[in-house]
């Protein structure tokens, strides 16, 4: 376990516990149960929870304004504080030890024996198992970005609140002492030895509330806890470092919507790549390519359901507004940016709502459909004629739009021949002749795509080679490398000689200990990409360097330890402090695939049990 030592504030001790009052990235655990996510600090307070989805406007949002919404539950006395994630679960534990004894909390957005339940359910359990512990509880409404004013009101015997369009209700154990106030609900819970209590809320938007009993919602706990452990068992872990492989495909899950089998980039909205810049995005969208990278990751688990209805679902979108960067998570095209009055995290401004990436123009796009495709056939399964179609007329627009340029893998304002959007239109175009020699596309236009793409790999191989830097470099004329470009080899891109080079030169030019930036210039601008680093260790392993790609995973391992295998997009690699949205389905993508690229190229070589790096 990680262990850190926290001072409550003098005035009131559910305060967060840094001077500003916001807490550090990585003292955050994450809940989820197909729907919503929210954010539980290790001081005892959940910070982020947007209600009834996960790109909804947040219920509670202290984690954009340490002044915002929260639901705390946090000693009185000054504590310590311990932490994990229950076996193979996304059932959180936290465990607070002061001067007159010892309690743990366990939360849980809770399910149902039939999967997801058909209203938000986040529930908190305390258990007394030492001593005496007195926490302070303090449950204050966010305001959805200046957007609602909450308020509360008496219906039966039921006291509930409101905030615009959320209905919910707040359910707790009766022993527990706590009343309404005008910022919302302040009570104490005393805890012996041996005693458990309970507290819950309940919500929904537009829709009937159902009230069920503080032992019901109790129960749904270690319910909860088994349909993830349930979900866990059946999974395939094809590489290194089991517990690790498991609690990046748990993460992945939480970010799966499945009212409609979209998958959220992230959690949440604002957090920035740097503390106090102005690279702050919305994250809470299914990006074609981080969809496309999770169901591969899932059909490499063997999660072969959640992988169907991903593909399903991005196939659904194509065919209603064609291949767009992102959608929103229930299809629909994603809203313009729109900024919110929100101080953000750590007073990095602005708090964004929308995406302004949502209509570039990314040739990404199309080797991100075509490789999910080929894995999704690659495991045996069969497109239908309709997708066959869509595919086939997808290949005929990759092959006429590669020599265009666009904004790029990175989302760029400057438009460029991109090389990495260069090689993703190779990688589009080699997979749809792949899949018409496998029968799965009609081959009428097969011989065009095979001519065109040879044509990318004669350009790239011309233009966007550098002999002074010994790497392709970021777009043609430019002495810009793109760590990127490590995907190259996933995407079997010819050329392997230049290929180790490149890697070489990310290596050299781009490395800031372990970690990465994303391309050349950005040490001034944000951290380094998590993500990069793993695609560099994946690309030595696929190269059959599988103890340099090795000796890259363990050092990767133990610079993030202690962080309860939660993934944001950025570190700072000089204090190791998290940046960026989170979880970062991206992240935990990159983690899967370096792992189980490393796990097949070791597999004649013992894999020693080492300490996993999320407790």
């Amino acid at each position: 376990m990680t262990e850190t030592t926290f001072t409550p504030h003098p005035a009131r001790s559910s305060q967060a516990l840094r001077p500003d009052g916001y807490v550090a990235l990585e003292d955050y655990g994450v809940l989820g149960e197909g729907r919503t996510v929210a954010l539980s600090a290790l001081d005892g307070g959940i910070d982020w929870w947007c209600v009834p989805a996960i790109d909804a406007p947040p219920l509670f949002d202290r984690l954009l304004d340490a002044e915002g919404g929260r639901f705390s539950i946090t000693p009185t006395e000054a504590f310590t504080a311990t932490r994990r994630y229950r076996p193979d679960s996304n059932v959180l534990e936290t465990e607070f030890a002061t001067a007159t004894g010892r309690a743990r909390l366990t939360e849980s957005l809770n399910s149902g024996t039939a999967g997801r339940l058909p209203w938000c359910e986040l529930a908190r359990r305390i258990d007394g198992l030492e001593g005496e512990v007195t926490f302070a509880l303090h449950m204050r409404l966010g305001r959805r970005g200046d957007t609602a004013n909450p308020y509360h009101s008496k219906i039966g015997e039921h006291t509930v609140f409101h905030v615009e369009r959320v209905l919910g209700l707040f359910v707790h154990d009766p022993r527990i002492s706590c009343e309404w106030s005008d910022e919302g609900i302040v009570g104490t819970i005393v805890v012996d030895a041996g005693e458990r209590r309970t507290v819950a809320i309940v919500a929904g938007r537009d829709e009937p509330l159902v009230v069920p009993s503080i032992e019901e919602i109790d129960a749904r706990i270690d319910l909860s806890d088994q349909e993830w452990r349930d979900w866990a068992a059946r999974l395939n872990c094809p590489g290194l470092y089991r517990d690790d492989f498991i609690r990046s495909a748990l993460a992945l899950k939480l970010l799966l919507y499945s009212p409609s089998g979209a998958i959220a980039a992230a959690a949440t909205t604002s957090l920035p790549e740097r503390l106090g810049g102005d690279k702050n995005w919305d994250y809470r969208y299914a990006w074609l390519r981080d969809a496309g990278y999770t169901i591969e990751a899932f059909l490499a688990a063997g999660a072969q359901a959640e992988a169907k209805a991903a593909f399903s679902w991005l196939l659904m979108q194509l065919k209603r507004h064609g291949a767009k960067v992102c959608y929103s998570l229930d299809g629909a095209l994603v809203p313009p940016e729109t900024h919110w009055d929100m101080p953000g995290y750590q007073g990095s401004r602005p708090v964004v709502t929308g995406n302004r990436a949502a209509d570039q123009a990314q040739h990404g796009v199309f080797g991100d459909i075509f490789e999910t495709a080929s894995r999704f056939v690659g495991c045996g399964n069969i497109l239908d004629s309709a997708s066959a179609q869509q595919l086939s007329e997808l290949a005929d627009q990759c092959a006429d739009a590669w020599r265009q340029p666009d904004a790029g893998m990175w989302e760029l304002e400057d438009e460029q021949h991109y090389t990495m959007s260069k090689i993703s239109c190779w990688q589009a175009l080699a997979r749809a002749v792949e899949l018409a020699d496998a029968g799965q596309l009609p081959t009428t236009c097969r011989d065009r795509w095979r001519r065109e793409r040879d044509r990318i790999f004669d350009w790239v191989e011309t233009h966007c080679w550098s002999d002074s830097l010994q790497a392709f470099v970021m777009y043609p004329g430019s002495d810009k490398l793109d760590a990127a470009l490590a995907l190259a080899v996933r995407f079997r891109f010819d050329g392997e000689e230049r290929l180790r080079a490149t890697l070489d030169a990310l290596d050299r030019h781009l490395s800031a200990g372990v970690f990465h930036y994303r391309y050349s210039g950005m040490q001034a601008e944000e951290g380094c990409f998590i993500a990069c680093s793993f695609w560099i260790a994946e690309a030595w392993a696929t190269l059959g360097e599988s103890d340099k790609a090795r000796a890259r995973i363990d050092s990767l391992r133990e610079a993030l330890s202690g962080r309860w295998g939660m993934l944001t997009e950025m570190i700072d690699p000089d204090t190791g402090a998290y940046l960026g949205n989170m979880p970062q389905g991206l992240s935990h993508l990159a983690h899967l695939t370096a792992l189980t690229a490393v796990g097949k190229a070791q597999t004649t070589s013992p894999q020693p049990e080492t300490e996993t790096f999320h407790d």
